[in-house]
C-alpha cells in the first residue's frame, strides 16, 4: 500500500513538474512580439507627404494672417484680412490676439480693438497652448458675423495671431461650442475659395492705421482700389505647403515624435538585443536618424511658415516631457551602447539638451523635486510623468562619464520617486491616482490602469540600475514590492487588468495589462518577487495580452491617449484602438521581459 501511495505521490509530482514545463514552453513570448515588430517595419514609412495648410472650419484654436508673407515686408504700409465668423445663437466670445506694430478689429462694423504703437509679437508658448498679449470681448448675433482686422507694419514683422483662450486641454463636463470660421458664408465667394482659405486679404495700402480706407466701408469684389505702389483687389493669403504625416489614425502614427513611438524605438533597440536579429534594431536606427535629420525642416516650419501644430512640431521647444525626455530614450540608449556612428554628433548635441533639460528646464513641485505641470491646471502632478523622466535620469546616469553627474541623475531619479509618491499614491487603497492638484490636494482622482502602469514602471528602471548602497533603494525597493502585491488583487480570471483598476464593470484593457506583466516579470527576474506567487501571475497576465495579437502583428484593446480628470466615467468611456503605439510598446517590452524570466527558469 505504501508503495503505491509513493508511486502515486511521484507521479502526480512528475505531472506538476511537465505541467509547469510545458506552460513556459508553450508561451514563447518573443515570437508573439517579433510579429508587432515585423509588422512596424512593414508598415513605417519614415517619411513627410506634402499637404496644404490645415483649414480649421471651427474657430477653436490659433489662427493667423501672414500679411508679411503675402505682401512682403521692407516699407511701412497697413493691410486687410476678412473672415465671417458664425453662431446658432446670439452670444459674446473672448478672443485673444497678438500682433506687431498697431492694429484694429471690427466685427459687423463696429470696432472692436485698437491698439497703436510698434509692439512685437508676444506669444507665450506653454505645455499645450498658447497665451496672447491682448484680448477683447465681441458679440456675435445669430448667424454670420464679419470679422475685420487691419494691420500695420513699420516694415519688419507683419502677422495677426487669434484665438479663443485656452483650455489647458481640460476634461470639460459639458461640450463646448465655437463659432465656424470661413468664407463659406460670404456671397460671392465660391465653395473653392472657400475651401482653400478662411480668410481673404488685401494691401499693402499707403501707411497710417487711422487712414481710412475702402474696405472699411464696404467689401466689393470685382474692383481694383489704390494701394501702395499699385491698384489691388482682394485675394487669398499665401498658401504654404507643409509636410504632414502619413496615414495617420485617430490616435497617431507609429513615427511621429512623442514618447510612446519613442518607446517603440527603445523597445525595438531591446528586442534586437533579445533575438539578435538587425532588422528590429534598424527600425529604431531609421526612426531615430528620421527625427534627428528632420529637424531643421521642422524648424522652419515652426518658426519661419509659423505652423505652430504642423507634424512633430512638439520637437522644438515642448515644456512637456512627453515631448523631450521621454522620446529621446532611444537616443541615449543608442549612444550607449553603440560608438562611432554616421551621426552620432548630432545624437550627442540633443542628448546633451535634454540633459540639460532634464535638470532645470522641466517645472518642479515647490519644495519638492519631483516633475510637475501647468495643464490642465497649475500645478498638476501626474503620475505619467514617473515614466516620461524617471527613465531618462537613469539612462542619463549610465551615459554620464563624469561621477558627479552620474550621481546627480541617480540621485535625482530616486529622490523624484519618492517624492511623485506623496502627491499621487493613495495610501489606503495602495493604488496611484492619474493625477494630483497642487492647490487642491484633497480631489482624489481615478485609478486608471496605464497610469499605474507608468509608476510602476519607473520603479523597475530605477531598481535596476541604482546602486543598492543608495540610501533611497530600499524604500523604492519596499514599495515596488507593496504596489505590486496590491495591484495582483484586481487580475481578473483571464489575466487581464480592468482600465479603471477597481472598477470591474470597466473594460480589460491590453497597456496597463502588459505594463503589470512586465514589471512582475522584471521582478520575479531580479528577485524583487517571491517566484512562487508572482511567475502564475506574470504566465496569467502573458497570456491574456498574447490573445489580443494577431498573426499578423495587430494588437488589440489599446486605451487612446488620456486626460486626467475628476470624472471616473471619462476613463469608463474612453476609445480602444488597435495598434495604438501607447500599448504596442508596452507589449513588446512586456514580451521581452516575460521571455527572460522564462529563459532564467529553464537554467
Amino acid at each position: 500500500m505504501k508503495k503505491c501511495i509513493s508511486t502515486l505521490l511521484l507521479g502526480l509530482l512528475l505531472v506538476n513538474v511537465g505541467m509547469a514545463q510545458s506552460v513556459k514552453e508553450d508561451l514563447h513570448p518573443v515570437d508573439k512580439i517579433k510579429q508587432i515588430g515585423d509588422k512596424l517595419i512593414r508598415e513605417t514609412p519614415f517619411a513627410y507627404r506634402l499637404v496644404l495648410t490645415a483649414r480649421n472650419q471651427r474657430f477653436n484654436g490659433l489662427t493667423f494672417v501672414d500679411f508679411g508673407k503675402t505682401f512682403g515686408t521692407g516699407k511701412a504700409a497697413v493691410a486687410y484680412a476678412y473672415t465671417q465668423l458664425t453662431v446658432a445663437n446670439d452670444t459674446v466670445i473672448t478672443i485673444e490676439i497678438a500682433h506687431n506694430d498697431a492694429c484694429k478689429v471690427w466685427c459687423n462694423q463696429s470696432l472692436v480693438y485698437e491698439k497703436n504703437g510698434q509692439p512685437e509679437i508676444a506669444i507665450t508658448r506653454d505645455e499645450r497652448s498658447m497665451a496672447m498679449s491682448d484680448s477683447f470681448r465681441v458679440q456675435l448675433k445669430k448667424g454670420n458675423n464679419d470679422l475685420l482686422i487691419k494691420s500695420a507694419t513699420s516694415g519688419k514683422e507683419w502677422c495677426v495671431f487669434i484665438q479663443p483662450p485656452s483650455e489647458h486641454d481640460a476634461v470639460l463636463r459639458t461640450q463646448q461650442t465655437y463659432a465656424a470660421m470661413g468664407l463659406k458664408g460670404v456671397r460671392n465667394v465660391d465653395s473653392s475659395v472657400a475651401t482653400l482659405s478662411n480668410w481673404l486679404v488685401i494691401g499693402p495700402f499707403a501707411a497710417g492705421i487711422d487712414t481710412r480706407q475702402a474696405p472699411e466701408t464696404a467689401i466689393r469684389f470685382g474692383e481694383m482700389y489704390p494701394g501702395l505702389s499699385a491698384d489691388v483687389t482682394w485675394t487669398i493669403p499665401k498658401q504654404e505647403i507643409l509636410g504632414d504625416m502619413i496615414d495617420a489614425k485617430p490616435w497617431g502614427t507609429t513615427y511621429q515624435w512623442n514618447y510612446h513611438n519613442g518607446g517603440v524605438a527603445w523597445a525595438m533597440q531591446q528586442l534586437s538585443e533579445l533575438t539578435g536579429e538587425k532588422q528590429y534594431n534598424l527600425w529604431a536606427t531609421n526612426f531615430c536618424d528620421y527625427q534627428m535629420n528632420g529637424m531643421p525642416f521642422v524648424d522652419y516650419q515652426v518658426n519661419t511658415l509659423r505652423a505652430y501644430n504642423s507634424a512633430n512640431a512638439l520637437v522644438i521647444g515642448s515644456k512637456l516631457l512627453d515631448f523631450t525626455l521621454a522620446p529621446s530614450l532611444p537616443l541615449i540608449y543608442r549612444l550607449r551602447k553603440e560608438k562611432d556612428f554616421r551621426n552620432e554628433a548630432t545624437y550627442k548635441a540633443y542628448i546633451s539638451k535634454m540633459m540639460d533639460y532634464a535638470k532645470s528646464g522641466q517645472i518642479r513641485t515647490q519644495g519638492l523635486t519631483n516633475y510637475t505641470r501647468t495643464t490642465p491646471e497649475e500645478y498638476t502632478v501626474w503620475v505619467d510623468d514617473m515614466f516620461m523622466g524617471i527613465p531618462f535620469l537613469m539612462q542619463a546616469a549610465q551615459y554620464s562619464t563624469d561621477p558627479q553627474q552620474r550621481k546627480l541623475f541617480f540621485d535625482d531619479a530616486a529622490s523624484q520617486l519618492v517624492d511623485f509618491t506623496k502627491h499621487v499614491y493613495d495610501k489606503d487603497a495602495r493604488l496611484f491616482m492619474h493625477a494630483n492638484y497642487s492647490h487642491r490636494p484633497e480631489v482624489k482622482l481615478p485609478y486608471w490602469s496605464r497610469a499605474n502602469g507608468w509608476a510602476i514602471w519607473a520603479m523597475t528602471e530605477v531598481l535596476m540600475a541604482l546602486p543598492k548602497d543608495h540610501p533611497k533603494y530600499k524604500a523604492i525597493l519596499n514599495l515596488y514590492r507593496d504596489f505590486a502585491n496590491s495591484l495582483i488583487r484586481y487580475q481578473s480570471p483571464e489575466g487581464f487588468w480592468h482600465n479603471v483598476i477597481t472598477r470591474n464593470d470597466s473594460p480589460v484593457e491590453v497597456s496597463g495589462t502588459a505594463i503589470f506583466t512586465m514589471a512582475f516579470a522584471r521582478g520575479v527576474r531580479e528577485g524583487w518577487l517571491d517566484k512562487k506567487k508572482f511567475t502564475p501571475i506574470v504566465v496569467k497576465g502573458w497570456r491574456a495580452t498574447a490573445s489580443e495579437i494577431e498573426d499578423n502583428g495587430t494588437v488589440h484593446k489599446i486605451c487612446v491617449g488620456t486626460m486626467c480628470s475628476e470624472d471616473e466615467n471619462y476613463y469608463m468611456t474612453r476609445p480602444f484602438y488597435d495598434d495604438d503605439t501607447h500599448g504596442s510598446f508596452a507589449v513588446i517590452f512586456a514580451g521581452i521581459e516575460v521571455q527572460k524570466m522564462l529563459d532564467q527558469q529553464k537554467k
